[in-house]
């Protein structure tokens, strides 16, 4: 061996050893919590340098790889041969959700890998000729077959909106390639079914949005003002957070991509049952139907200011059957939680991930 280490050598030493002794830590706090509610004010991990909301504004050069039917832009932060972690966005933001969260568990030693899903910036389908499909099980098809791609056999899955349905999909039907989740706003898969039966008045107002997008006036509206249109729902569902048009536009670019109003328009189209899916994604979207239970560790995550439609954390609890803790987040979290509460997100995927 030579005697003499390199100063990368080193560094990678330090990662482990502080990720090792932060990762004991984080998950004796998730095992002495258990399933009880947590405060954003609990105890927090000693690896979780701490990270102000905003501090960061860019990944750097972004990837690209083929997977499955898709080119996906991704960027990855933290060493290559650390445990993996997938960060998935939702609609309408983008990879921006995460730019202070990355640095954050890369700096706890943690490979973690932030996708562009289908519809969203620099990812492109590989062939014009494929139907531009947004329903929820070919979104977690995306990601297993950009861990393939990766050759990651198996991550912790973190994410919100359409990200935490995506990583729910992928702990139910392949828990085998998730180690853990967490999951803002809990157990997020749905069903054409459920999606046919009407709410009351109150709840069906929160859900305008779909009602639009099932109408032709709606598409052409959303491709017409997608900027206005998208600003408008941070605003709604994150009625605390004041973002400035800087943040939101680092995030607005990506809906330039071609194919974001079809994806997007097809998604609530087709959770309304007013459009089919694909018939190859049949098996999967009828598993689905019956509400699998979830497994692995989980920690679900919600703002104590969400302004977008979602359900108390109770009705939700019997969908996970493994290790399991719900945390409120204070201090007028809303629904782009890990963009507005970087550190409690971070937190709860470093508790999660070692358990």
């Amino acid at each position: 061996m030579n005697p003499i280490q390199t100063s990368e050598e080193i560094n990678r030493q330090r990662r482990r050893f502080f990720g090792a002794v932060a990762a004991s830590i984080a998950a004796a706090q998730f095992g002495v919590i258990g399933a009880a509610a947590a405060q954003s004010n609990a105890a927090k991990p000693a690896d979780a340098p701490a990270m102000k909301p905003g501090s960061k504004t860019s990944f750097g050069p972004l990837k690209q790889i083929d997977a499955g039917l898709l080119n996906v832009g991704y960027a990855e932060v933290g060493p290559a041969d650390g445990p993996a972690v997938i960060l998935l966005h939702g609609w309408p933001y983008d990879i921006h959700s995460f730019v202070d969260v990355a640095p954050l568990l890369s700096s706890a030693g943690y490979r973690v890998i932030v996708p562009y899903l289908r519809g969203y910036g620099t990812t492109r389908f590989l062939s014009g000729e494929t139907f531009r499909n947004g329903q929820q099980s070919v979104v977690a098809v995306d990601i297993i077959a950009l861990m393939d791609a990766l050759k990651i056999e198996k991550a912790t899955l973190a994410g919100f909106d359409w990200g935490a349905r995506t990583a729910d999909i992928i702990a139910a039907l392949w828990p085998e390639r998730c180690k853990a989740l967490v999951s803002v706003s809990g157990y997020l898969i749905g069903n054409q079914q459920a999606g046919k039966a009407p709410l009351p008045p109150a709840a069906e107002l929160t859900w305008w949005y779909q009602y639009y997008f099932a109408i032709q006036r709606g598409e052409v509206g959303y491709r017409q003002y997608r900027r206005d249109f998208n600003k408008l729902i941070w605003k709604l569902a994150s009625p605390k957070w004041d973002f400035d048009d800087a943040t939101f536009d680092r995030s607005a670019a990506s809906f330039d991509n071609p194919d974001h109003v079809a994806i997007v328009i097809h998604n609530y189209r087709w959770r309304l049952a007013l459009v089919e899916g694909e018939r190859k994604y049949d098996d999967l979207e009828m598993k689905l139907a019956e509400g699998p239970v979830i497994s692995v560790p989980t920690i679900t995550l919600e703002g104590d200011a969400n302004g977008a439609p979602h359900v108390d954390a109770a009705a939700y609890r019997n969908k996970f059957s493994g290790r399991y803790e719900y945390r409120l987040i204070t201090g007028g979290v809303g629904h782009n939680l890990p963009q507005e509460a970087p550190q409690a997100f971070g937190e709860a995927v470093i508790a999660v991930a070692e358990v």
